[in-house]
């Protein structure tokens, strides 16, 4: 049910706006951001630890408490397009994943989300821990900021 490409993802049954989460995945932590129900704006929500399928119940239960149809993940490509042992990896996560949770779910680029994450945090001023408990989920909101900010683009005449 992972769809590689947003052709493939707008024609599943499920029609946009929804509310999306979008997955930065890490393989110690998740970080989580979701969108408001008309697809324009993207909230980092918290940085998940992964813990034996614990993960998957605690990214259940947001799917759950914000009513989110499908997943936006992080798609960790090669500065030259490339997909190398990370995608492979997140790949593989999401697949385990959507047999717990069956939404569908759109790979998206997340080149350089989390040095943009960084910066934007450094820009905030917020001391050196509240930046690393945070960093996954701001990243994970850049990369749904990204999708977003395309999907209005196509709707555009």
């Amino acid at each position: 049910m992972l769809y590689k490409t947003f052709l493939e993802f707008k024609d599943v049954s499920v029609a946009l706006p929804h509310r999306l989460l979008c997955l930065d995945i890490g393989s110690k932590t998740v970080g989580a951001s979701v969108s408001d129900r008309q697809c324009t704006v993207a909230s980092p929500l918290k940085t998940v630890l992964r813990k034996k399928g614990k993960d998957f119940q605690e990214l259940k239960n947001i799917v759950t408490e914000y009513e989110v149809v499908s997943f936006v993940i992080g798609y960790p490509l090669h500065f030259n397009g490339d997909a190398g042992e990370r995608c492979a990896y997140v790949i593989k996560y999401m697949e385990a994943l959507q047999a717990f949770i069956p939404i569908p779910a759109l790979l998206w680029d997340e080149r350089m989300s989390t040095t943009s994450a960084e910066r934007v945090m450094l820009e905030g001023d917020l001391s050196r821990s509240r930046r690393k408990e945070s960093i996954d989920a701001v990243a994970a909101s850049i990369i749904l900021q990204s999708f977003l900010d395309f999907l209005r683009y196509q709707r555009q005449p």
